[in-house]
């Protein structure tokens, strides 16, 4: 089975498990795609804004430090699924994610062991996501601070002309560190919590599925067995059928899809937009014939 899993599993003992295990493996694997999408986005913002210092700055260590974590781990997923069988070890990833940080620089564990060099990637890894903190946190302020006109290129890139004479706000260094702090604690510390809230998708999906098992063993399933006589077994198994299409119409598909519905706008709002969207730029002003015969427009 290339793609999929072998229908057998549904009749294993140990089906539940395996299959945790695999939906977990693909909320992690979605989750990183959609972060890694966000913060491309952002870096077509810049360049759109000609902000070149929040390319380099801001984007190029954000995606670096994603990478060497939440990348790093879906690196070992993929390579745990391609090269690990019944007559291997197959570690824990999640402990070798932890391991990256708590036993820097020692050797690796036999349990522990996935792939050679994997000591000095994991420390080189750790090297370069203990470097993107500073680098998101300072490189921009100090750039600002030394050179000026980069200070103020960036915050006058898109002022409207009408402004002109109004007075230009000042941002000191202090102003721009305290952002670029606050901007990097909340992106270190959500490249885990946000990973962590893709494991929704996994949640989602395990309910489905039980919820969808439930219903059809102890309702359409009971009707099929009711074994009476020739004229009963008809009338209950379209009885059965008739309360499992309603308990499938109204549970799974109504509440499950509305339950999907919001944990997906959550995910697209706060884990996924947070990487891109400003909320900054023009007021909308719907189009009006009194405010273009008020001049309202021309102001």
């Amino acid at each position: 089975y290339p793609w999929g899993i072998d229908p057998f599993w549904n009749l294993a003992s140990n089906k539940l498990t395996f299959v945790n295990s695999y939906k977990m493996k693909l909320a992690v694997i979605l989750g990183l795609a959609q972060m890694t999408f966000g913060l491309v986005l952002s870096f077509f913002n810049y360049r759109f804004k000609k902000q070149t210092l929040d390319m380099t700055c801001t984007f190029l260590p954000q995606m670096i430090f994603m990478q060497c974590l939440i990348g790093y781990l879906v690196f070992m997923i993929f390579y745990k699924w391609f090269n690990c069988n019944a007559t291997t070890v197959q570690p824990s990833l999640l402990i070798c994610l932890i391991n990256m940080f708590l036993n820097f620089g020692k050797k690796i564990e036999p349990e522990q062991h996935l792939y050679d060099m994997q000591r000095y990637v994991q420390s080189a890894l750790v090297v370069l996501a203990v470097i993107c903190i500073p680098w998101m946190f300072g490189a921009k302020p100090l750039i600002q601070h030394l050179y000026p006109r980069v200070h103020q290129a960036s915050y006058e890139q898109f002022d409207n002309d009408d402004d002109d004479d109004e007075d230009e706000e000042e941002h000191g260094i202090m102003d721009v560190m305290v952002h670029q702090g606050i901007e990097t604690i909340e992106f270190s510390l959500g490249c885990i919590s946000n990973t962590a809230s893709y494991l929704r998708l996994w949640a989602l999906s395990l309910a489905h599925a039980e919820l969808s098992e439930v219903l059809w063993n102890m309702v359409m399933a009971a009707g099929i067995e009711i074994n009476i006589n020739k004229y009963v077994n008809p009338i209950a198994i379209i009885i059965a059928f008739a309360f499992w299409a309603a308990g499938t119409i109204v549970i799974l598909v109504i509440m499950e899809g509305l339950s999907a519905f919001l944990h997906a706008l959550r995910l697209h709002w706060v884990e996924f937009q947070n990487k891109f969207y400003e909320g900054e730029g023009r007021c909308f002003a719907p189009f009006s014939f009194e405010r273009i015969l008020n001049g309202a427009d021309d102001e």
